[in-house]
């Protein structure tokens, strides 16, 4: 039996290991973000990714 797309995204993202987290941003940190992913050609979640591991980097909490 052929799988529905939410059982595809599922299957896809387990193996991946990756699952959906959301948050509530100011809308000017919403804008820079939609900023720089448009000047750098990144998609937001690596911006993100990229910033949270920086900032793990720069405490060394990592």
């Amino acid at each position: 039996m052929a799988m529905t797309r939410a059982e595809i995204n599922a299957k896809s993202d387990k193996k991946r290991n990756v699952r959906l987290a959301s948050f509530k941003l100011h809308e000017d940190i919403i804008a820079l973000l939609t900023e720089l992913s448009e000047q750098t050609g990144l998609s937001k979640t690596q911006i993100v990714t990229q910033g949270i591991q920086l900032f793990a980097e720069t405490k060394k909490v990592a």
